[in-house]
């Protein structure tokens, strides 16, 4: 995967798979100490500390379809070739968090993609799971809450085409505003 967008659709994909209520995505930009943080954090039902260290292995997936599961080796791959991480700490019956580190001006950091796609995307078709999307960098902060959104539609279903269209090009508003490294 090149953008950080697919990473971040894997990983919740995981969590909606683990029967998360809420999903919280957070990225910090630290231009001080040249680090790019994503964060996928969710309330699903844990992964089992016997299993925790074997996730990042290819060949170890919880899927009956099929015997490979690439996308948290691909992301640790792709942290570790900007001298950066991954970590998973995780506690059944709690949920899951995954921290991922890449340096911020590595020419190897994924691109962030179509985060306001993937974000808007998740809000429409979940609608029962809560999504909190956050981005932070040195020119301010963005927050998008889906709980927030859907009240504020005032009966309008989230499930509507011209919903999504909106929450892209608010997100997208928000985000160039903050003026994120893309």
């Amino acid at each position: 995967m090149k953008e950080l967008s697919l990473h971040i659709l894997d990983i919740v994909n995981n969590s909606i798979t683990a029967g998360a209520s809420l999903i919280q995505v957070t990225i910090r930009e630290e231009e001080e100490s040249d680090s790019y943080f994503l964060l996928v954090t969710d309330n699903g039902k844990g992964i089992p500390m016997d299993m925790l260290d074997k996730v990042v292995d290819p060949f170890v997936t919880s899927r009956s379809t099929r015997k490979v599961g690439l996308g948290l080796p691909l992301l640790k791959q792709n942290a570790e070739r900007t001298g950066g991480f991954l970590h998973i700490e995780s506690v059944v019956g709690e949920g899951t968090t995954v921290t991922c580190r890449f340096e911020l001006k590595n020419f190897d950091r994924p691109a962030i993609g179509d985060i306001s796609g993937v974000i808007s995307m998740l809000t429409c078709s979940f609608t029962d799971i809560d999504f909190i999307y956050s981005h932070s960098t040195k020119h301010g902060n963005y927050v998008f809450n889906s709980r927030e959104v859907k009240s504020a539609l005032d009966g309008v279903p989230v499930t509507d085409p011209s919903i999504r269209k909106f929450l892209i090009e608010m997100i997208d508003e928000n985000l160039t505003e903050i003026k994120i490294n893309r």
